[in-house]
């Protein structure tokens, strides 16, 4: 329910109670996200085929769209059993596709990432076909389906999903240095630490209303009394980092994150995509030259470093004297401390510990064996809170975990401390 006096949004992370006439203007403005996304491509690539180079962990830009379409058709419009919601069962009874090839074009586990641009393969305007044939359908269906959680589970699923492939789409420009004409919000100034008193906390999410499978379940903890970075670690101050010998210091770092650097080609000596990073006295006034979408930009010091692997942002902790927060922390100061200048959004902020399941937590019908599953990965993955630019503002929530190995630098990634 929204606040009195206030009208729901289709911003807003209460989307993941949304019922059905928010539902269908929320997925008509994922479709069109999305298709946005697709022009901006056009525009970077300067075609419609939207050829880009193969690289690992790179899914070409038309599979990913059509993939975004199959998988609404595959948990609603082809799923006989979508009305039991998160009782339904893994390989529930499905329905045969609006396109007889769309398992062999789209369904992951039958196309496998290196023939994901093979010859034969749906071109752009068959693939924005299928996009607006697949939601015509789901809203459809949509009109009739219960008012109930589990009535509407996928549907807001399917709202999630692309909400997360699209800013996939915008990682992967990043990657591979695309000219997309993407704004990033300007900086905010930098407000001093903030201490917060110790409290109990509930974390997690109990039932009622969509909740992806790693935040469902609740944690009861007592948190002693903390001091929490206001802001994500900036630039300037990553800098002085660099220039102290952070990357040459192996006392900085764990034994697995030295193994990592050691790994890295051409001798790393900042996060992913700096081409340039120094302190005054080596003549750069202390500044950044980083690729943002295909351009060489001078980042600014007080904007958050990003595209940082959780083993430089553990090692960055240890030579400031301090150490990456909790994920409770984070949470703490995300709920009561906005007001005190507590801020986030910027990056996906690591966090301390790895992914561990909530008490009550159970494995949800749709991400079992997929990219999404965090089941493999738990107590290996670390934990990431927060959003990015490129997250859609209903997806950001701060009860939501994301997560990734500590390797991954890809994302727009970043990290906040604590005091010792």
């Amino acid at each position: 329910m929204s606040p009195a006096g206030t009208s729901p949004s289709i911003d807003s992370p209460d989307m993941r109670r949304a019922g059905r006439e928010l539902l269908s203007l929320a997925l008509i403005d994922a479709r069109n996200h999305t298709l946005h996304l697709l022009s901006l491509y056009e525009q970077a690539l300067g075609g419609e085929t939207l050829a880009v180079p193969r690289v690992a962990g790179i899914d070409p830009p038309v599979w990913l769209a059509g993939h975004i379409g199959w998988f609404a058709e595959w948990w609603i419009g082809r799923n006989t059993q979508r009305a039991f919601g998160e009782e339904c069962p893994v390989r529930p009874t499905r329905l045969a596709a609006i396109e007889p090839d769309a398992d062999d074009w789209w369904n992951p586990a039958q196309r496998a990432p290196a023939d994901r641009d093979a010859p034969g393969l749906p071109d752009l305007a068959q693939t924005k076909a299928y996009l607006l044939d697949t939601l015509e359908s789901t809203l459809e269906l949509l009109e009739h389906a219960a008012e109930t959680d589990a009535g509407l589970y996928f549907y807001r699923l399917a709202l999630f999903h692309e909400d997360l492939r699209g800013e996939q789409l915008l990682v992967m420009a990043q990657t591979l240095g695309l000219p997309l004409k993407v704004e990033l919000p300007p900086a905010a100034v930098t407000r001093p630490p903030l201490s917060l008193p110790a409290t109990p906390w509930e974390l997690g999410l109990a039932e009622g209303g969509f909740a992806f499978a790693q935040d469902r379940g609740i944690e009861r903890v007592d948190v002693p009394e903390f001091e929490i970075d206001a802001q994500p670690v900036t630039w300037s101050q990553y800098v002085e980092f660099v220039d102290d010998g952070g990357y040459d210091r192996p006392e900085l770092w764990r034994t697995e994150g030295l193994a990592w650097l050691a790994r890295q080609t051409e001798g790393r000596r900042g996060p992913r995509h700096v081409e340039q990073i120094g302190a005054a006295r080596h003549g750069t006034g202390g500044s950044v030259l980083q690729q943002q979408f295909g351009r060489t930009v001078r980042a600014a010091g007080n904007r958050s470093a990003v595209h940082v692997a959780w083993w430089e942002a553990d090692a960055w902790a240890r030579w400031a004297g301090r150490r990456i927060a909790t994920e409770v922390e984070w949470e703490i100061a995300a709920h009561t401390a906005a007001r005190r200048g507590f801020r986030w959004a910027d990056v996906h902020e690591w966090t301390a510990g790895t992914l561990h399941p909530w008490p009550g937590f159970r494995a949800d019908p749709w991400s079992q064996g997929g990219e999404f599953d965090p089941q493999p990965a738990f107590g290996q993955a670390r934990v990431l809170r927060g959003a990015s630019f490129a997250t859609r503002a209903r997806l950001r929530s701060p009860k939501r975990r994301g997560f990734a190995l500590p390797e991954r630098d890809d994302g727009f990634f970043g990290f906040r401390t604590c005091a010792l």
